[in-house]
């Protein structure tokens, strides 16, 4: 698995999402490098680790990750933000804090999760990307900058990405989707034993705000905030409010501080 380490200071893994790589938090990662050493990781199937022969699955993976990094806080944004979540939960000597950054325990709408996304999108992209896997990205690529103050240009940013380290391997893209589509972590979440970050774009139409809080007031010792004109990726868009609150969440961990705060809305 390729891990591109970057920066000094305590150690932070960034996950990124779904058919994208590591390349995708340029700018954030050039913030965050200033107080932390980061650990960048391109998921198996994407980025330069596009041959890696771990399967997208979430111990898998995840146990991958812990093999090749020291114990650290982890950032995952949206299925990064699924297997960030899952390693805080099962590898809890090796996740100190967690960002979970546009990312939510589970996906799919049900009758007591009303603002996740209807299964019938996660079928139909699975569907397409057997006929046309470059068009699904960018029809997926569409929907995470659908609501955006600044759509036009998150589009182009993640366009740009998509494909700069090489074409994502059909079968992860596959596995990453039923892992968004069948996985739900909310049972597990007032057992979640560090202190989290919770950061939602207020026009996400992939992670809605109101499950992300919802999330966020069922784990111990988290904090929830809100991204005013953001979509799914307001690391793109909002570099300097994303970096600020990453920045801070980690400063409280890193002092001890923020133990047994309760859920909080900034």
């Amino acid at each position: 698995m390729q891990i591109a380490i970057r920066g000094s200071g305590t150690p932070l893994i960034l996950l990124h999402g779904w058919g994208m790589h590591s390349g995708v938090f340029a700018a954030l990662a050039d913030v965050l490098a200033e107080q932390h050493t980061l650990y960048l990781v391109d998921l198996p199937g994407h980025g330069h680790s596009r041959d890696e022969t771990t399967p997208l699955e979430a111990n898998a993976c995840v146990q991958a990750i812990v093999d090749n990094t020291p114990p650290a806080a982890w950032l995952g944004w949206s299925l990064g933000g699924l297997l960030s979540l899952h390693a805080a939960l099962h590898r809890t000597q090796s996740v100190q804090a967690l960002v979970m950054l546009c990312a939510l325990p589970r996906f799919v709408r049900a009758p007591d999760w009303p603002h996740g996304m209807d299964a019938d999108t996660f079928t139909t992209f699975g569907n397409e990307l057997a006929r046309d896997y470059r068009g699904t990205l960018e029809r997926f690529i569409a929907l995470e900058t659908l609501g955006s103050e600044d759509a036009a240009v998150e589009l182009r940013l993640l366009r740009a990405q998509v494909f700069a380290h090489g074409d994502p391997a059909p079968r992860a893209l596959q596995q990453g989707l039923r892992l968004l589509e069948q996985t739900d972590l909310r049972a597990d979440l007032p057992a979640l034993a560090v202190p989290s970050l919770w950061l939602a774009g207020r026009r996400d139409r992939l992670a809605d705000w109101r499950a992300m809080q919802a999330s966020a007031t069922l784990a111990p010792n988290a904090r929830f905030h809100r991204i005013e004109g953001a979509a799914h990726a307001p690391f793109l868009t909002h570099v300097d409010e994303v970096s600020a609150q990453v920045l801070a969440f980690l400063a409280d961990v890193d002092a001890d501080s923020f133990a047994n705060a309760p859920a909080a809305v900034a």
